[in-house]
């Protein structure tokens, strides 16, 4: 999909407040609420956009501490079977396969340390993992929301669209 400054001057807006109107956008963008609102309506329809949702402080909700863990897998495990087992933790946000000498890196939020412990000990138990390796987070240096900066893949620059 093709995404011209427009769009992505427009998503960048719904990164920063998913509630705003569509003429609210259309002030900051230099469009009508209309044009707006077709132009989300097409980046839904391509796919660019998938979703609205609130972004909230895990803190919030009682998750303070944060860990990433590095899973070394059995022979050739698929990936599938990796994100099959992950699934089942409601603490691992996030997981990827990665290169390197991990399989792949686990992100998992917890209410302590303890909790992380019982979680990567339950990850640990799959058959298919020969060991671990976790890191926890002390502190937050950069946490950007996903599309509040975009890179021009035609060029390679990387264009903040805030």
């Amino acid at each position: 999909m093709e995404l011209d400054r427009l769009d992505r001057d427009i998503i960048a807006a719904l990164v920063d407040d998913a509630r705003a109107t569509y003429a609210d956008i259309g002030h900051q963008v230099g469009l009508s609420a209309s044009a707006v609102k077709r132009r989300v309506d097409r980046l839904q329809k391509s796919g660019a956009i998938t979703g609205f949702s609130a972004r909230v402080a895990p803190q919030a909700l009682g998750w303070t501490t944060e860990a990433y863990v590095e899973l070394f897998c059995q022979g050739k495990t698929k990936p599938s079977d990796i994100a099959l087992a992950v699934a089942k933790f409601p603490e691992v946000v996030a997981a990827a396969t990665i290169t390197g000498e991990a399989d792949a890196l686990l992100h998992i939020r917890a209410t302590d340390v303890r909790h992380v412990e019982r979680v990567i000990e339950r990850i640990a138990a799959e058959a298919f993992v020969v060991r671990t390796k976790s890191s926890i987070v002390l502190s937050r240096l950069v946490d950007t929301p996903p599309g509040a900066a975009l890179t021009d893949v035609r060029n390679g620059s990387h264009v903040v669209t805030r």
